[in-house]
Parts: structure tokens; sequence; C-alpha cells
């Protein structure tokens, strides 16, 4: 892979794609500069090597230019955070910010406006591209949580510029590569999540290397299914169950440990200002009625005992509806007991686990965070993705 290690970046426009999509509150107020943050090493490479640094994000999903999706107070943040003026523009192309980028002195950093206010971005506009290789003569891609989307300042300038990976990009490859390579033994993996549709593709190809799979959150209501119980209103995929079924009969023809939820917490309501209903029941004591909500502490004891000896741990997905208070138990206790674990590797996947992570405060637990979301889990499934190919 190209890495921002072998460019010669002095006086260039370097234009650096980076995921700033950060949670904020209803204020419209930063709550997590994780993602900021991991940009900072890249960052400040550039500064050193004297490059004019433009920086590229996206933000939310906006319908149009709405106030709230400006990248106002993250260039702000990211100010404060490298005790450096980040200049913002408030446009993403253009003959003003073209000219900016010309007036600009080495180690100036630039940060044009929310590139999702151009249409043209999520369907990699060849007009956009064009517009945005005009405002940089190299390009780096240091948000690996945006390179499975072939939008076009992620996929479009990369044909356009020649292209790098930052260090945060390069760290994700390196760390999804060990667990997909070279993973030490016992490897465990900790699935949770809503939907086995979203996670299969990567469970097949870890299939062979992994030794225990325990598998919790609303997608082990299918595989529930699957093993011939009722799961009442709970989460369901109905057209995957035979696929559940396969998975469950492949990992027993491996020999590969593959656990089930035994209790459930379940709810007659998510709306918590009218839920009458909140109990622990068996899996083959599930009502009509029940949503199952979070694993319950059998199961929670049961998955402890089976990833304790694990030398490599992924944890990908929440156990349980992490978001509501009262349902985060089972994913709290089991992200918490990971961290016991001083001779292991553990990686935590996925936007949501990284999400409950930080919601819990539990970061200090894991070897590495991988903020890519929907790219990690593509990437592990072995897609080609289109961020990464051309840096290749």
């Amino acid at each position: 892979m190209k890495s921002i290690r072998d460019i010669d970046a002095k006086d260039k426009r370097v234009l650096v794609r980076v995921d700033y999509n950060v949670p904020v509150n209803d204020d419209g107020e930063i709550t997590s500069d994780t993602r900021i943050i991991s940009s900072l090493p890249t960052i400040k490479f550039l500064i050193e090597k004297e490059a004019k640094i433009i920086i590229m994000s996206h933000f939310g999903r906006p319908k149009a230019k709405e106030r709230i999706y400006r990248l106002d107070k993250i260039a702000l943040r990211l100010s404060d955070l490298l005790g450096k003026k980040v200049e913002k523009m408030d446009e993403v192309a253009g003959e003003q910010v073209q000219k900016k980028t010309y007036d600009m002195n080495p180690g100036d950093i630039l940060m044009i406006e929310n590139v999702r206010f151009e249409d043209g971005e999520t369907k990699n506009d060849p007009q956009l591209v064009k517009a945005l290789a005009s405002i940089g003569d190299l390009y780096v891609n240091d948000a690996f949580s945006a390179s499975h989307r072939s939008h076009a300042s992620v996929a479009g300038i990369a044909e356009m510029l020649p292209s790098y990976a930052g260090f945060s990009l390069e760290k994700e490859i390196i760390e999804l590569d060990q667990l997909l390579h070279c993973p030490r033994h016992p490897f465990v993996l900790l699935q949770g999540g809503a939907k086995v549709s979203n996670k299969i593709g990567a469970i097949k190809r870890l299939m062979e290397k992994l030794d225990v799979i325990c598998i919790g959150g609303g997608m082990a209501f299918t595989f529930l299914k699957a093993m011939g119980h009722d799961v009442g209103r709970s989460i369901l995929e109905v057209e995957k169950v035979e696929l559940a079924r396969e998975m469950i009969e492949r990992a027993r023809q491996l020999r590969k440990k593959l656990i089930l939820p035994v209790d459930v917490v379940v709810t007659d309501s998510m709306d918590l200002d009218h839920v009458k209903c909140r109990e622990v029941v068996p899996v083959d004591k599930i009502s009509a009625n029940a949503i199952g909500a979070d694993i319950g502490p059998s199961t929670i004891e049961l998955f402890k005992k089976s990833i304790i000896y694990g030398k490599t741990i992924l944890a990908n997905g929440p156990m349980g509806i992490f978001e509501k208070d009262g349902f985060g138990t089972g994913t709290m206790d089991l992200y918490r007991f990971l961290g016991d674990f001083r001779d292991s590797n553990i990686v935590a996947a996925g936007g949501d686990t990284s999400a409950a992570i930080e919601k819990f405060g539990l970061a200090s637990r894991f070897n590495y965070i991988s903020l890519g979301g929907g790219a990690a889990l593509e990437y592990l499934e072995g897609k080609e993705l289109p961020g990464i190919k051309p840096l290749l």
C-alpha cells in the first residue's frame, strides 16, 4: 500500500480525506472527538513536512445545506487539538477555494465545507471529482470508515491525483489483516448486533480461523428460531433462518464452538415510558408478546466461560439494545470483562460496538477499537473497498 511516509509533501497542496462524522448533542456540540484525534498523527506529519493541508470530511446525512451540518465547530475543535489555526471555508470547491489553496503557506491548514453538501459527492460525479482535484496536488486517504463508499472525495479523487494512505487508515488495515491472517489462538468472536445479514459475510470468512463463536444481540433470535425456539416479537430475519441453520451446521462440521444465549431479558415495549413488564426468561420460555432486548445473566456467565482462554478476541456488535436504559448490561459486563485479559489481543469492530464502548467508558479495555464501522465488516468479508483499491 502506498504510504504517506513515501511522499515529498514540501510546498504541495495535500488533500486529506478524514472522517469527522462525530456525534453531537441536540445543541450541535461535539460529544466525542475520538475521530478527530485519530487523524492528528497524519496532520501533524504533514505539518512537519511543510505541506499545505486541505481537510475534507462528510458530516451527517444532510438533505440540503443545513447549518447543523456545517463543519465550523469541528474546525474549531481541530484547531484546539492542534494548537494551530484551522481556516474554514464555506464552500466545498470552486474558484474561491482554489485561490485560497494557492495562497496558503507551508504548514497551513484549510478545511473545506461538508462534502455531502454537494449532490455529486455520493454519486461520485466526475465534475465534482475534477473540482476537488483542482484544489490539491496530492491526496491522502485517512478515512478508512468511508472507504467502502464509491464517493467523489473517497474513490473518485484517488483516481485523479497521486494517492496515499494516512496513518489511521494504515493502522486499521494492519489490525484487520492480523485478524484475517495471523490471529493467536484460541480465536474468539463475541458477535452481536441486530441483523444476521449485516454480519454473516464476515463470520463466514473468519469461520475456519475461529475457535469459539458467541452470538448475542438481536441476531441471536434468528439463530434461536433456527434451533426451533419461539422468539415472540423479538427482532427476526425470517429469510435468514435457513442461513443461520446452515451456519450452525457448518460450525459443527468444523468442530467450532458456536454458543447461543440460554436466557434473555425481555420486555413488552421498547418505549421505556410504557414498559409494564421486564424480566429474564429462558430462551425456551419466550412468550408471544415478548421482545428480547438483552442477553440474560446466565448467558453472560456462559459467554465469559467460553471466552476466558481467548488469545485473540473480536467484539463485533452489542449484546442488546444498549441505547435503552436497562438493556445494556450484557454488553457492559462482557466488554468490561475483556479488559482482564492482559495477554490477549482484544479488538472491537463495528459502529455500534464503538458507540457502546464509548457510552460505558470502556475504551481502555481494548487493544484496538476500529472506527471502520461498515467498512471494517466489508473488509473482513473480503470485499474490495473502492477507497482502498487506488492505494494498492
